[in-house]
């Protein structure tokens, strides 16, 4: 074979060789694109989980607030939801509050404690007096968005129910909760991070068990938060 022969043949052979690898990666990126395209299904929640509780939840605009009043259709205090003796709001101390001291001949009242915050992730020191203010009890589903999704129509006892019920509440930062207001999850989310999937959870809970709805916006939001943690359970009652 001469010289040059020998060397086309090479050459035609060097140029397999190339279309094969080059054929590889062209699948391989069609595999890749398929992985992360349009075409992968968004994640579904298990059974019971809080994602799939979501999607069995109404979705509708908000309602009016026109009406609304928060001591007059909440209640006015704290009331003593499980007549154990104790108001809601030290009933929540208790549970959240680790290193807890009572008030002097009181086995009810919440002199001092200490919070390990969901909202901020800090650790804050509770003590009652001017400071009170600085560990607060959320409603985790505000009651003016239950109002506007809702609650508008019901009696004044279940709506204190609400108010009052702990899977509605939860101790935090006094000024974290001062600036979620009566914010839903679509315009506001905990700072801490960690805590987003619980949070989104609970209000998902809360919303199941009155049956409120929720609004296109808030439902999104809501998603979003649990597409990172599909099996989130709903918090138990």
């Amino acid at each position: 074979m001469s010289a040059t022969a020998n060397k086309s043949s090479q050459t035609r052979k060097t140029l397999q060789l190339v279309l094969i690898a080059v054929a590889a990666l062209v699948l391989a990126g069609n595999f890749v694109l398929k992985s992360f395209g349009e075409d992968v299904a968004p994640a579904e929640g298990a059974e019971g989980s809080a994602l799939a509780t979501l999607d069995s939840l109404t979705v509708q605009d908000a309602a009016t607030e026109d009406g609304y009043d928060r001591e007059g259709d909440f209640g006015s205090a704290w009331q003593d939801a499980d007549d154990n003796g104790c108001d809601t709001r030290n009933d929540m101390l208790q549970r959240d509050l680790e290193d807890i001291e009572f008030s002097a001949g009181d086995t009810c009242e919440v002199a001092s404690g200490t919070l390990d915050d969901p909202y901020t992730g800090e650790t804050i020191a509770f003590e009652r007096g001017e400071n009170s203010g600085d560990v607060q009890i959320d409603h985790v589903v505000a009651l003016m968005n239950a109002w506007t999704t809702g609650a508008a129509d019901w009696d004044e006892d279940k709506r204190v129910q609400i108010a009052n019920d702990p899977l509605n509440l939860v101790a935090s930062d006094g000024p974290a909760n001062m600036g979620k207001g009566a914010k839903d999850a679509s315009e506001w989310l905990p700072e801490n991070q960690a805590y987003r999937c619980e949070y989104v959870a609970r209000q998902i809970a809360v919303k199941a068990k009155y049956e409120l709805w929720v609004t296109p916006a808030e439902h999104d939001a809501m998603e979003d938060v649990l597409t990172s943690c599909p099996a989130e359970p709903l918090p138990t009652p």
